[in-house]
């Protein structure tokens, strides 16, 4: 069985993290387990970090840091090749390069209408 190759956006990460019931924890917990690869770059990395501490989200950090250590020990590192410019929010344009770097299946994310339907090999869709 060939494996997903899946990026996650962060709207996702976060509502899996706040929400045990929700389909962006499925979507998460799907995104970790074999044969589903999670495709992560050093940018992702960092917005997840940054996000994650938002005191506002009132994760405890105990919690953050076990999600972010899981995700650092089952996710994919790539190394984007080049910048994309292509979606209404400028800051979601890691998602399409890393996306793109990763020849990813699918980029999950609670946004869809600020990136293109398609990048690449990727087809733009929500936790549902």
């Amino acid at each position: 069985m060939l494996p997903l190759r899946l990026v996650l956006d962060t709207n996702i990460l976060v509502s899996g993290a706040l929400k045990p019931d929700g389909l962006e924890r499925a979507a998460l917990v799907f995104s970790l387990t074999p044969p589903a690869r999670l495709f992560v770059s050093l940018p992702i990395l960092d917005e997840y970090r940054r996000v994650l501490a938002r005191p506002e989200l009132k994760l405890r950090p105990g919690r953050a840091a076990q999600l972010l250590a899981l995700i650092d020990s089952r996710s994919h590192l790539v190394n984007p090749a080049h910048p994309v410019a292509a979606c209404s929010d400028p800051d979601d344009n890691v998602f399409l390069e890393c996306a793109e770097a990763a020849r990813a299946d699918y980029l999950i994310t609670g946004n869809k209408r600020y990136y293109p339907k398609f990048w690449k090999s990727a087809k733009v869709i929500n936790a549902r």
